[in-house]
């Protein structure tokens, strides 16, 4: 096992103090607003795309955004995992990146092109799509959810990395706030002016923008290159677990020493080049049983784990009940991009003056909230809050996630009133009646949700990175997209099963959310279910998040290289160290020069 170690670890880029840090991140802040401004624009008015030129019904449309949504964030974990193993985080987002604008190219082309469109079927049907047209589609908008899942499993990372030494716990925090503000900032022009162009002007027009703003930020984050820490891909994290779990039950006839420090680990001077060592726990002991080297058996994989590969899977297994505990949040944001739109579409008022508001584009409201709430949360909550607690970030990560779940569960009780109030007028008015309630009665779930997001995505980004072993940053980070994952595959099967099972017991026969006339469902009903849902959840949530132990900071014995273009192999004979090292000019202090001098 300790050849492997060396072998693998070594594959580590340098991470020197002149690169990365805010310099690095300012590429990846612009990538990220110029991506995102075309991602939510589109997102959030798909619904009215799949309505109109593509005649699906609300339901089928509700669902093809949803299972979208759901794939797209399902693939960050490809993009997490090939980043670990294969490629750069970097060129990960570059590839993938190029994937996503064909993608977006070939939904352009299908909007342009009325050939390319399917023909009105009816209203019997839930969508009209068949043949060479709806190969088509499903291709060219599951290629983009294939390129921008890929880029999402790798970017927070490739930004974490610019901030990977210890004293810059406390910058780290800053980044990911810096990265929600800067999708933020990305995603309110394009829910105005993408919007307003897709919905006013021609539905091509709004994804060639998106393809513009992609190319663009994918061009700034490549000249970003110089300035960037990057982390060369190592052994495949997937490996390492396996390793420890078929060693776990292949000793579990095995008795565990009486002392953790029995067990198989690396040591001082074969761990100087490797990322990290992770202290024993006690938590899962059964999983110790990996690290039990038999009398007469040679430290090799597949034989025996050390107890730092037996801690990283301890981590990971920490960590899936906090992960299953947001799922439900999800579930309830997917709402917001599908029925709200909805909503503000049917029997609301959208003037603002002379000006009519694209439904698509209310959630500007809670945008422009979190566009001046980031800034005060970090510059005046997070120093007062680090005050008296003491913690870097002001606040824990599951405490801020915490907070985020309670105001998601009061954002969908908001919505299920607003619907209320937003389905009386309707029914008591003819629909070709002028006026109705405002549209900005909406403005309330979604800036209370949008609230709830700041606090939860950055409290999940940061804590899957902060909690992941060095050699799973990007496949770790990627868990908060596929709690988004599961959240939108989960509102598509609740919204199939409540349909079907309300179809039975009602009277009218008729499911909550059948048809394509939101006047005549009862979506409320279905906001106060999730609103009872995500109360049932957080209470799950809070015994998680007190069960769950921070992982132990690692012994000072780490030792990180400089230069890019250094290359060490540790190689083992029979139990002796040979180094082999190329222009190995600089090790971060003296104190580790002489570790690599004794070797």
């Amino acid at each position: 096992m300790g050849e492997e170690e060396g072998k693998s670890n070594n594959s580590l880029e340098p991470m020197e103090k002149k690169r990365g840090g805010f310099t690095a991140s300012i590429f990846i802040f612009a990538l990220l607003a110029l991506d995102n401004m075309g991602f939510v624009a589109n997102i959030v008015s798909m619904v009215l795309y799949f309505l109109g030129p593509m005649h699906f019904n609300l339901a089928t449309a509700a669902n093809t955004l949803t299972n979208f949504m759901g794939t797209n964030f399902l693939l960050s974990l490809l993009g997490g995992f090939i980043s670990d193993t294969y490629l750069s985080r970097y060129t990960t987002c570059l590839i993938f990146g190029s994937v996503q604008v064909v993608g977006l190219s070939m939904m352009t082309i299908q909007a342009y092109s009325k050939a390319l469109q399917p023909k009105f079927c009816g209203l019997d049907k839930p969508s009209c799509m068949e043949g060479g047209i709806g190969f088509y589609f499903y291709v060219s908008l599951y290629l983009w959810a294939l390129g921008s899942g890929g880029v999402k499993g790798a970017l927070p990372a490739l930004g974490g990395d610019q901030f990977g030494h210890k004293d810059e716990a406390k910058k780290l925090a800053t980044f990911f706030n810096l990265f929600l503000l800067s999708s933020t900032l990305g995603a309110t022009i394009g829910v105005t002016v993408i919007v307003w162009v897709s919905t006013t002007k021609a539905w091509y027009w709004g994804f060639f923008i998106s393809i513009m703003g992609s190319l663009i930020g994918f061009i700034v984050l490549a000249l970003g290159r110089p300035f960037y820490r990057l982390q060369v891909p190592r052994e495949s994290p997937l490996i390492r677990v396996f390793q420890v779990i078929v060693l776990a039950i292949k000793n579990r006839s095995l008795s565990l020493p009486g002392s953790s420090a029995e067990l198989y680990e690396i040591s001082e001077k074969e761990s100087a080049f490797t990322n990290e060592k992770i202290s024993h726990t006690e938590q899962f002991s059964f999983l110790d049983k990996a690290a039990i080297l038999g009398k007469d058996t040679k430290a090799e994989p597949w034989k025996v784990c050390t107890v730092t590969q037996v801690e990283e899977v301890k981590v990971l297994t920490r960590m899936l009940p906090i992960l299953l505990s947001t799922i439900i949040m999800n579930t309830c944001m997917a709402q917001l991009q599908t029925f709200s739109v909805q909503q503000g579409n049917r029997s609301m008022n959208r003037k603002l003056g002379h000006f009519e508001v694209p439904a698509p584009s209310i959630p500007v409201i809670p945008l422009i909230f979190m566009c001046i709430l980031i800034p005060l949360y970090e510059y005046f909550f997070v120093p007062f809050a680090r005050k008296i607690t003491g913690h870097p970030a002001g606040i824990t990560q599951l405490q801020r996630v915490g907070i985020g779940l309670v105001l998601s569960a009061v954002s969908m009780a908001v919505a299920g009133i607003v619907e209320v109030k937003r389905r009386n007028y309707a029914l008591a008015h003819s629909p070709l009646a002028p006026g109705g309630i405002s549209l900005f009665w909406l403005s309330f779930q979604y800036a209370i949700f949008g609230i709830a997001d700041m606090f939860t995505l950055v409290g999940l980004l940061e804590f899957f990175y902060r909690e992941a072993p060095a050699g799973m940053k990007s496949l770790s980070t990627s868990f908060t997209w596929l709690s988004l994952s599961f959240g939108y595959f989960l509102s598509s099967i609740f919204v199939s099963i409540i349909n079907a099972v309300t179809a039975k017991i009602a009277p009218s026969k008729l499911g909550w959310l059948h048809g394509i006339d939101i006047n005549q469902n009862n979506v409320n009903l279905f906001y106060f279910f999730l609103a009872i849902l995500s109360c049932l959840n957080f209470a799950n949530y809070l015994y998680w998040a007190s069960w769950y132990k921070y992982k132990p900071e690692e012994p000072e014995t780490k030792v990180q290289l400089k230069e890019v273009d250094k290359h060490l192999v540790i190689e083992h004979e029979n139990g002796s160290n040979k180094v082999t090292a190329e222009e190995v000019s600089s090790v971060q202090t003296e104190e580790n020069k002489e570790k690599v001098a004794s070797l």
